[in-house]
């Protein structure tokens, strides 16, 4: 099997994992644990910021980690690599619209307990009663997300591989 056909079905097999991810976000699959715990060191990061920034810190470094890959990949013009980063940030987008969804019920657990960040964001926005909407626009967004990535996968693998671009400029 040569580069091309052993790319396309890295593709398609990530796809058919994420129609698994997609139809049971946080359900104990392969990223859940690391995106947990980047989420809660992004209440760490943006402590320094208030309140309201701590409680969206663990959102938003679920979403700028991965989406820091996918700069970099693009940057180093290697497509194929920013699409599987890609799909990673429409895997925390699933996550996060659980969460969101949640805030209302509050059923989910929580990691040492304590407040639950999208009530308590929701809460004091005044839109808790939209929390449901919210998260399924979260939810929709991580699917065109997920669509978006695995086209630029497959679009990626089709097309020759180019060279890597060097990790270090030579001096």
């Amino acid at each position: 099997m040569n580069v091309k056909n052993l790319r396309l079905l890295a593709v398609a097999v990530l796809a058919l994992y994420g129609l698994l991810c997609l139809r049971a976000p946080n359900s104990g699959r392969l990223l859940d644990g690391v995106d947990l715990a980047i989420h809660e060191t992004g209440h760490i990061v943006f402590s320094p910021f208030g309140e309201i920034m701590t409680a969206l810190g663990g959102t938003f470094f679920q979403l700028i980690i991965p989406a820091t890959f996918v700069v970099y990949f693009w940057r180093r013009r290697d497509r194929y690599a920013a699409a599987f980063a890609l799909w990673w940030v429409a895997q925390n987008l699933w996550n996060i619209s659980v969460y969101v969804r949640d805030a209302r019920a509050q059923e989910l657990p929580l990691v040492g307990g304590g407040e639950h960040d999208w009530a308590y964001l929701l809460g004091e926005a005044g839109w808790l009663v939209r929390d449901v909407a919210l998260g399924e626009a979260v939810h929709a967004l991580g699917i065109a997300v997920y669509l978006i990535a695995i086209g630029l996968g497959a679009a990626s693998a089709a097309s020759a591989p180019p060279p890597p671009a060097p990790l270090l400029e030579p001096t």
